[in-house]
């Protein structure tokens, strides 16, 4: 089965986005291929994202914020949206997903591992979803 490209979305790239792209790199490291993306991307990854990623043995450290002119790609397999609303921008997918998970951007350690977790949880049912493919909505949000 060839990989899927997955593009997680949000707009600073510098929290949520970052800890799903790297979950999805250990999680779904055999089906699909995972980038992350921001409209308005952060100069650097939060510090105490990789903190709370280094806690599950995933090292996120290396990876940078990017806008989307720096993707390998213009339309993926799936795009999921991380809660950002209105405010997240659009791109050209053939699933798109969209989780509503809160900013843990000023908040404590114990609202990121809560973020990450949460994140956990939605990519474990998104990979269950691309694994075995359902008719219709699947198990993992609103697909588009």
């Amino acid at each position: 089965m060839k990989k899927k490209t997955l593009l997680f979305v949000c707009v600073q790239n510098s929290c949520r986005s970052q800890m799903a792209e790297g979950l999805a790199r250990v999680l779904g490291k055999d089906i699909v291929e995972p980038y992350s993306a921001g409209s308005k991307p952060a100069s650097i990854i939060n510090p105490k994202a990789v903190k709370v990623m280094q806690e599950k043995n995933i090292d996120i450290s290396r990876q940078k914020p990017k806008g989307f002119e720096e993707l390998p790609f213009e339309k993926f397999d799936y795009v999921v949206t991380l809660g950002c609303g209105e405010q997240c921008p659009f791109v050209e997918a053939r699933h798109r997903v969209d989780w509503i998970i809160r900013d843990p951007k000023g908040r404590d350690m114990a609202f990121f591992r809560k973020v990450r977790d949460e994140i956990t949880l939605n990519l474990l049912k998104l990979m269950d979803d691309i694994r075995t493919p359902a008719q219709g909505k699947g198990s993992h949000g609103k697909t588009f």
